[in-house]
């Protein structure tokens, strides 16, 4: 097995995790541990993916079929995180200010900030392209 396919999107993930935590600390001038999770920017998914695509596409190349399904999984996780992520964050919004507004104090408040933004996603994207490229630079065709 090809060990590069393995340790990218794990580099990914512990790359991104931190720069979202570090960015969202510096954005609310606090240690944002309850802001980790869905949301935020660069995109953790965006940027997984997007860094296994890369891989693919430096190794395997543009014509090859991994290469077709891993764009193709590319565009489901980004409209994912775009849009259907987001109508679920603003439906938990509006939960939560109708059991506000009933004074339902038995209520658990959901998360409201769920999905990306374009920009978020953009960031993720650049981020698991780059370390896509980084991990083929290290080690190498495989």
């Amino acid at each position: 097995m090809d060990i590069a396919y393995l340790v990218t999107p794990l580099l990914t993930w512990v790359t991104v995790g931190p720069i979202k935590f570090l960015i969202n600390s510096v954005k609310a001038r606090k240690w944002a541990f309850n802001l980790v999770g869905n949301g935020g920017f660069p995109s953790n998914h965006s940027a997984v993916v997007s860094s296994m695509a890369t891989l693919i596409a430096l190794r395997e190349g543009i014509g090859h079929p991994a290469f077709g399904v891993a764009v193709t999984l590319c565009f489901i996780v980004i409209i994912d995180a775009n849009s259907l992520r987001q109508h679920v964050g603003k439906q938990a919004a509006a939960i939560n200010r109708l059991a506000e507004g009933a004074g339902n104090d038995q209520h658990k408040w959901l998360r409201e900030r769920m999905g990306h933004t374009l920009v978020e996603i953009a960031g993720g994207l650049g981020t698991g392209i780059a370390i896509g490229h980084l991990v083929h630079a290290i080690f190498g065709r495989g």
